[in-house]
């Protein structure tokens, strides 16, 4: 019976965890549940900017009541000071007498030592459940601590035929009001999108979240943009210093233009190259450093067959719009120059439903865990 009610605990946990994702950056994203005599005394989620944790959260909701729970935690305590003190050191604090969490954490500020901590304290320590959902969840502050890079979701929204736009340019819209509605909510879930500067150019987009009650920490817009060909009068540059604008460019890009967009508010970094344009890996590491984990890339087709050539893509969205464009539309994904199927980069369907008229497809690199 213990280990129904601990499985029912710990995946109310990693609901919480999921409230603020794409909004925790860097911290990972967090659920904690604490129960004393059976009975929720204590909830708590890494809160929008990583602070205050989700061990905080719940203590101080739990209060006196968190003395003898068990505290249900989507991810080992941590053991370091930042901001705060240690998560561990609060559960001890507080008089917790059992933990029991999802994953270890591989940060080296804690790897093991949250837990080696509660057990030095007396504190029953339980690892390992529901292992695989918490690291789906996190799978981005995974990638970020061990190897360096975000995770990467590729959205496509092309027609039925794989085109994102016909052979004169029209691109709006292959896809109706809900599938774009559900674009955004990837978008809030997402600590950066991504363009290419093509897409930049053609499109002037906003890469922002427009949805109701949209989060408050807004994403960052990133642009690959070698030359720094990006105007100072795009809305990426005019609205910088509201909805912050992170521009990747080659060694030798014009100093004079780089001074210009970083006085209009834009984060400039510079990126090495590879034989197509901006080497992608050493991209993705320069935004890793920054410390964002999940990052959402909108296109164009040359950006996200750079990715997939590059083993880059973690995830992939599809909407499938219900139009056929023809052969000589623009394709939503650019040339590989693949000589055998089985050097294609594999994906396995993990969910898909309709959005209006309109099919959402989710899928996930083939050799992922879980």
């Amino acid at each position: 019976m213990r280990a129904d009610a601990d499985r029912a605990h710990m995946r109310a946990a990693l609901a919480l965890a999921t409230r603020h994702l794409g909004r925790t950056w860097p911290n990972p994203a967090v659920g904690c549940v604490l129960v004393r005599e059976d009975r929720v005394v204590g909830r708590g989620w890494t809160a929008s900017g990583g602070r205050p944790h989700a061990e905080a959260m719940a203590l101080a909701h739990a209060g006196a009541a968190a003395a003898g729970a068990t505290a249900y935690v989507t991810l080992e305590p941590c053991a370091h000071v930042g901001r705060a003190g240690p998560c561990a050191d609060a559960l001890i604090a507080a008089g917790v007498r059992r933990v029991v969490a999802a994953l270890e954490d591989p940060d080296r500020r804690t790897a093991g030592q949250g837990f080696a901590r509660l057990r030095a304290a007396g504190i029953s320590v339980e690892t390992g459940l529901e292992s695989d959902p918490a690291r789906r969840i996190n799978a981005g502050f995974l990638l970020r601590v061990t190897a360096g890079r975000p995770l990467v979701t590729l959205k496509l929204a092309p027609s039925l035929d794989g085109r994102i736009a016909t052979a004169h340019g029209e691109s709006r819209w292959i896809t109706g009001a809900e599938a774009r509605l559900r674009g955004h909510v990837l978008r809030a879930t997402h600590d950066a999108v991504l363009v290419g500067i093509g897409t930049a150019l053609v499109d002037d987009p906003a890469l922002t979240c427009r949805l109701p009650g949209a989060p408050e920490r807004p994403a960052l817009r990133i642009v690959l943009d070698r030359h720094l060909r990006l105007p100072l009068t795009h809305r990426l540059v005019r609205d910088a210093r509201v909805f912050p604008s992170l521009v990747l460019h080659g060694p030798r890009a014009d100093p004079d233009r780089a001074a210009a967009m970083r006085g209009a508010g834009v984060d400039l970094a510079a990126v090495t190259e590879a034989a197509e344009g901006l080497d992608l890996g050493a991209a993705l590491a320069v935004v890793a450093a920054r410390g964002v984990t999940r990052v959402l890339c909108e296109g164009g087709g040359r950006v996200a067959a750079g990715l997939l050539r590059a083993d880059r893509v973690d995830r992939l969205v599809r909407f499938s719009g219900g139009r056929v464009i023809g052969g000589d539309g623009v394709a939503s994904v650019g040339g590989f120059g693949l000589a055998t199927l089985a050097a294609a980069p594999r994906f396995r369907l993990l969910s898909a439903q309709t959005c209006g008229d309109d099919v959402m497809e989710l899928w996930a690199r083939a050799d992922e865990d879980g």
